[in-house]
């Protein structure tokens, strides 16, 4: 029989908003993201993230109300699955777990290219192939997670943590520069960026697109609802503050870096051509050596993100094993940390088995990143759908005191994830024209699944129901 006992409860608010932030890479974001929004919306980069922060506050609201009353390691799978019902749990389930995989891949290559892109900047010769140096990272990332899971989210503290101060002290290094009239090229504080002048509001709306991507994610914590202290109350917590953290962060950098390069059509054709934004910004306002800083921490939050997706992949995947779906060896836990450590080292071989295919094709690190961070997004958009849509059923059966008003929300979030599924799947040039075929086919099996395999929901319905017994739907204001 497989050690199926749960992980004591001993995380902390901090601890569980760890591991969402972990996942969503914030350095990584700052130093990637922006470059593709200023190639479509011109200067109002600042704007994009605003208004990208609301619709992700919009997608996040579901789980906020849903992490309230239930609380279980497979995040959407058992969100979706007390809501809608087992077929639904899984087939959103399944579409989450897609995600983490393609996203602990696709951050382990990242984590090839931007070590060997230090060790360049540091003069030194990186003849390891990037392949290589990704192994190694999932090896690592297999380990850290098999030990105590408080191990894993002060890890993700402390590697953010210097990235986040890192890029804080740029911004307000640039912010200062270009007020006090000190700036290189004699750029000004020009505030029009939270306007949409010079663009249009297609184009802003079509940018917001490659801003939410940044906070894909932001939902890691729900699946250490098991493993948290007062899960009703800190995973919410931990779900709003790793969305505004961030959504600050962003903003206050993507201004910094904005009327950083300028805001004249030089200064955003730079900003939209630049593949180290970050380092040039360093180098412009501080010096090389801070570059060097910038380089490290690009390193560290891609390793960061790879050891938070695998944690997520990891305790999904034990999830769904343990309701059973999959060899029931998945469902095992290390009895001394509570880790699922079979699950962990199954996902861990999957993204290195991955790593590895494309390597052998020859594709480069940074096309591998992007690819597999594409379909990832892609997958996941379809889960946070199927959580938007629990979170209405919820509300509208009466079982929570949740106004119904408030459905509003979801439906409005669930419009806006229609909007950037369509954006990402038309007028994409190959590969990406590609890659929501392969996104939807990996959705698409899990319903063939569910086809092939009827009793599974059944199976899964009587699992879910006994795991959340204990919680039956309390007043929303005893979680808060």
């Amino acid at each position: 029989m497989p050690d199926r006992t749960r992980a004591p409860r001993k995380l902390r608010l901090w601890e569980a908003l760890a591991l969402s932030v972990g996942l969503m890479g914030p350095t990584l974001a700052m130093g990637l993201n922006g470059a593709g929004v200023a190639a479509t919306a011109g200067k109002a980069v600042p704007l994009v993230f605003v208004l990208g922060l609301i619709g992700v506050a919009l997608v996040g609201y579901g789980f906020w109300r849903l992490t309230q009353h239930f609380n279980h390691a497979g995040s959407v799978y058992a969100l979706a699955g007390a809501t809608i019902g087992p077929r639904a749990g899984f087939f959103g389930g399944f579409a989450l777990l897609g995600t983490y995989l393609f996203f602990l891949t696709c951050t382990l290559a990242a984590t090839g290219v931007f070590a060997h892109a230090f060790l360049q900047a540091l003069g030194i010769p990186a003849a390891t192939p990037w392949l290589v140096v990704a192994l190694l990272a999932a090896v690592a990332v297999g380990l850290l997670n098999s030990r105590d899971t408080r191990i894993t989210a002060r890890t993700l503290l402390i590697v953010e943590g210097v990235g986040i101060v890192a890029m804080a002290v740029l911004a307000f290094v640039v912010i200062g520069r270009v007020a006090g009239g000190s700036a290189p090229r004699g750029q000004t504080l020009d505030l029009s960026v939270f306007t949409a002048q010079g663009t249009t509001l297609s184009a802003v709306m079509t940018a917001t697109v490659f801003a939410f991507v940044s906070w894909a994610g932001f939902e890691a914590c729900a699946s250490l609802g098991e493993e948290t202290d007062n899960p009703r109350r800190n995973i919410p917590r931990a779900l709003v503050g790793s969305v505004l953290l961030t959504g600050v962060l962003y903003v206050f950098v993507m201004f910094a870096q904005t009327i950083g390069f300028g805001t004249d059509e030089a200064g955003v054709a730079e900003f939209a051509g630049s593949e180290a934004a970050l380092a040039t910004l360093s180098e412009q306002y501080v010096g090389a050596w801070f570059a060097l800083v910038i380089a490290f921490t690009a390193v560290a939050s891609a390793f960061a993100s790879a050891l938070s997706s695998s944690a997520a992949a990891a305790r999904l995947v034990y999830a769904l094993a343990r309701d059973g779906f999959g060899p029931a060896r998945l469902a095992r836990t290390n009895p001394r940390t509570g880790a699922p450590t079979a699950a962990l080292a199954f996902v861990c071989t999957v993204a290195a088995i991955l790593v590895a295919i494309v390597a052998g094709f020859g594709i480069s690190a940074f096309d591998a990143y992007y690819w597999f961070a594409t379909i990832g997004v892609l997958c996941i958009l379809v889960a946070y759908a199927v959580a938007g849509a629990g979170v209405i059923a919820f509300t509208l059966s009466g079982r929570a005191s949740i106004p119904k008003y408030e459905i509003v929300l979801p439906i409005a979030g669930i419009a806006y994830l229609g909007f950037v599924i369509f954006t990402q799947s038309t007028g994409q040039p190959a590969p990406f024209s590609y890659f929501p075929w392969i996104a939807g086919a990996w959705c698409l099996a899990g319903a063939v699944v569910l086809l092939a395999a009827p009793g599974l929901a059944q199976r899964i319905g009587e699992r879910l129901t006994a795991e959340l017994a204990a919680q039956e739907p309390q007043d929303a204001r005893s979680a808060l």
